[in-house]
């Protein structure tokens, strides 16, 4: 987060300040080891604590990895305690204590600026903070603690009574807070919200790349194409691409219409991928029709290095145009992949990174047999999207 959000942030807490705080509301806190959640893909550890009054929650929360549990008794802790092997922490009040009686967080019950105002690093003698917002207003807050305690050793988590507000909390300002205490009775919630790291570590892994050498071009007539305009930007230089392709079994890179040019503005959100028929790849390690997408759905992003990430898509635009195929022959197999897009010069194809001045965009209506570009290979067979061993021809 830069030094200029951080001091607007600061600003806006001054400003609440000038609101008389209630002494009360002022909470002394103490650290705690925490159990903690897959890295995110900034590398930093999110923190996750489950509290419920449901078994099956507990059970689905043990087995995915998380076992820091809020409980209101001791004897229910010591109950759940006998059938798995979990941390149990214990509420009295608005404070937490270990088994040992030690305490070892607060609660702090925000409703007003008043009372944010008070959890500030400067307003607390020890780190670590537990926030149950009441108030309507969640986002703004949290976005607000987050820039007051960039590069501060505490923790900070917020209640979250769902696997969607605990997403909330856990991306505010793009950092998000340290982790969220999971306060639910239904276990969706807790399979949704490992599904969610999932995706955030997946993001920090590395597509394998083929070379692919050009075999054929051509012009083949008019078509259905779908143009795909994503929530993110994809910047000039950077190269991150959609992957797509007529097979399953090898995709193709292809490049946003982030690049400038003379005839039409640079749209670094979209994606001219193909037409109706073609495959792109989605989170889960699956693939999607493009006919498929809508408002709302994820696809992967993909650099000419593997590196990958997720986007929400926009808007999908399906409208007919003039058609170009290509197919390409891998460098290191035997494997023949082809795809078709529109003949358009935004349109381009991807190679491999030829270094300073090297050309890695290649618009179709310049690729000619004999360029290199870069797929992505993987099982030929698909079932709804997800990869299944059986026999299979596609031509």
């Amino acid at each position: 987060i830069g030094s200029n959000l951080f001091h607007t942030c600061s600003q806006a807490f001054r400003f609440v300040a000038t609101l008389v705080p209630t002494p009360s509301a002022r909470l002394r806190l103490q650290c705690i080891k925490m159990c903690s959640a897959p890295a995110a893909p900034g590398g930093s550890k999110k923190t996750v604590w489950v509290w419920t009054e449901n078994r099956q929650v507990m059970t689905a929360a043990v087995e995915r990895g998380w076992n820091t549990f809020l409980f209101g008794s001791k004897e229910v802790g010591k109950d759940w305690s006998s059938t798995a092997r979990i941390h149990p922490l214990f509420i009295d009040g608005l404070e937490i204590f270990d088994e040992g009686n030690q305490k070892v967080a607060a609660i702090s019950e925000i409703s007003s600026p008043s009372e944010l105002q008070l959890i500030q690093p400067d307003n607390v003698e020890v780190q670590n903070n537990v926030i149950h917002f009441r108030g309507d207003w969640q986002v703004i807050p949290a976005e607000n603690i987050v820039a007051a305690f960039q590069g501060c050793a505490g923790a900070v988590l917020a209640v979250s009574t769902n696997s969607t507000e605990a997403q909330v909390f856990l991306e505010a300002l793009e950092q998000g807070l340290d982790g969220v205490v999971l306060k639910v009775e239904d276990m969706d919630d807790i399979i949704k919200l490992k599904d969610y790291f999932d995706r955030r570590n997946e993001a920090k892994s590395q597509l394998q790349l083929t070379k692919a050498t050009v075999s054929k071009v051509e012009v083949v007539g008019m078509g259905d194409r779908v143009c795909v305009d994503l929530c993110s930007i994809m910047r000039p230089g950077e190269g991150l691409l959609v992957c797509v392709g007529s097979y399953a079994r090898g995709m193709f890179l292809v490049h946003s219409e982030c690049l400038e040019t003379n005839y039409i503005a640079s749209r670094p959100f979209r994606v001219n991928a193909g037409p109706v028929h073609a495959y792109v790849t989605v989170p889960g390690n699956k693939t999607s029709y493009l006919s498929e997408l809508q408002s709302g759905r994820e696809v992967i992003v993909v650099d000419q290095n593997g590196l990958w990430r997720t986007s929400i898509v926009g808007r999908v635009k399906i409208e007919s145009r003039p058609l170009i195929l290509v197919e390409a022959k891998e460098n290191s197999g035997n494997g023949t992949y082809s795809i078709f897009l529109q003949n358009a010069e935004t349109v381009a194809l991807i190679g491999p990174d030829r270094g300073s001045g090297g050309r890695t965009a290649i618009p179709v209506t310049s690729l000619k047999v004999g360029d290199e570009v870069l797929v992505r290979k993987q099982g030929g067979a698909r079932h709804t999207g997800i990869e299944i061993q059986e026999f299979i021809v596609e031509k």
